[in-house]
């Protein structure tokens, strides 16, 4: 069965390791859970990290990380 997680990096880490790496559901359900790639601690609902990525002020090389990351995985 194929994995049908992806991951995304996001502006601000997890409050538990420091780690900006999530793993998400593929489907992109507004309520579909999304946890810390290291530690697996519970970092949201999918539409809460989609807006964080939105609207969190972001300085301009930490844009750049974010969108190197996640481009790549998508094109995989």
């Amino acid at each position: 069965m194929p994995d049908l997680s992806e991951e995304k990096r996001m502006p601000t880490p997890c409050p538990e390791c420091g780690s900006h790496r999530v793993r998400l559901s593929e489907v992109h359900n507004p309520t579909d859970k999304v946890f810390c790639s290291s530690c697996n601690t519970l970092r949201g609902e999918y539409s809460d990290l989609e807006k964080e990525l939105l609207e969190k002020p972001r300085s301009e090389a930490e844009e750049l990380l974010e969108a190197a990351a996640n481009s790549k995985k998508r094109s995989e």
